[in-house]
């Protein structure tokens, strides 16, 4: 079954699973903020316009320095992307050929990125329930790898490992020469996340990816950067096109990056809204991720495969994330969104109308 690799663009989906589309649909297969953008990046579009007509800064210095205050880190140690996509491909590429290790289930694009590096790769699954860190498999892998990719908080499952263990996993990868490189995507839908941003000027193995394009709903714009130490910057900005971010993305990363008040009034939401649907749907039967950001994992317990249940919602014009492309799932689970409390509801009744 050719299922599609990403969410969003649910005809995708609705074609290969040969269901008709329905008049009206919620896509609940693409994690970004249900809000959308912030109403300044709406004020000051028109503004931004006649940028089209001139080439963008290729050292994207406004923005790097904006980033290096909020983060405390030299510019030095900081490199921008368009999208968190194209700072993963460029890693494959500086790893091209080594023996690359990922930890799933994860982001898809990882193993892809490795692929086209001609980059063999080891996978470390995660332990359900908890979706915990199999430090005796990592003890084993890491000596025979070059670098090491890491989601947290992780796509698909939600859940956030803890600072100790992160910490605990740096100091393996130091110990071996293995490069850590942990996506932090949604880093910012969690309330009050510990990041190892903090270690990024300590460590010549540490890597971090951050998306901007997730929390402040810009997804069609690309924008991402990627933290990490002098030599490693040097080796992406070498193997990056010039004028890789466009200039109207430059302007709306600088807007969105002082949007402390849009980012806290998304968490407290996403936090409010993820504990609401939790405690409903557990009391219906059903089983969820230990998630603590803005999507999650679903499953009828009832069901090994969650295809009838997939193939229903979207006849009831309610679109999730399949996950049979990720390793160690393979359609045992449903992911879904949070997005805005009406649409909320029309997930959970058409959930009921399926457990009765």
């Amino acid at each position: 079954m050719n299922l599609p690799l990403h969410g969003s663009n649910p005809n995708y989906l609705y074609k290969a699973l040969n269901i008709e589309i329905p008049s009206e649909i919620i896509d609940f297969s693409v994690n970004i903020n249900p809000f959308g953008p912030p109403s300044s990046l709406v004020e000051k579009w028109k503004d931004w316009l006649p940028l089209i007509q001139d080439y963008p800064d290729p050292k994207a210095r406004e923005l790097t320095s904006l980033i290096s205050k909020i983060e405390k880190i030299s510019v030095s140690h900081i490199t921008l992307g368009n999208g968190a996509s194209e700072l993963i491909t460029l890693l494959g590429r500086k790893f091209s050929g080594q023996h690359i290790g990922i930890i799933q289930p994860t982001f898809s694009e990882y193993e892809k990125v490795t692929r086209a590096a001609h980059c063999p790769a080891s996978y470390i699954y995660l332990k359900e329930p908890n979706w915990s860190l199999d430090f005796d498999e990592l003890y084993k892998v890491i000596p025979t790898i070059g670098a090491l990719f890491i989601c947290n908080p992780n796509n698909p499952t939600g859940h956030s490992h803890s600072m100790n263990d992160l910490l605990k996993l740096l100091e393996i990868c130091e110990e071996n020469n293995c490069c850590l490189i942990v996506d932090e995507a949604f880093y910012d839908f969690q309330m009050e996340y510990n990041s190892l941003s903090s270690y990024i000027q300590k460590s010549n193995y540490l890597i971090l990816i951050r998306s901007l394009t997730k929390m402040f709903s810009v997804a069609g714009l690309r924008l991402g950067y990627l933290l990490a130490n002098e030599n490693i910057i040097n080796d992406i900005k070498t193997l990056q096109p010039e004028w890789s971010i466009n200039a109207i993305a430059l302007e709306a990363g600088k807007e969105c990056i002082d949007e402390h008040e849009f980012v806290q009034q998304t968490q407290l939401f996403i936090q409010n809204e993820r504990e609401r649907i939790t405690t409903f749907l557990t009391d219906n039967g059903y089983q969820l991720s230990d998630s603590c950001v803005n999507f999650y994992l679903l499953k009828d317990p009832t069901l090994k495969s969650q295809h009838p249940l997939l193939e229903y919602l979207l006849m009831k014009g309610i679109v999730p994330r399949h996950t049979e492309n990720f390793p160690g799932l393979n359609g045992t689970w449903l992911r879904l969104a949070i997005r805005e409390k009406q649409e909320n509801d029309m997930l959970m009744e058409a959930l009921l109308d399926w457990n009765k």
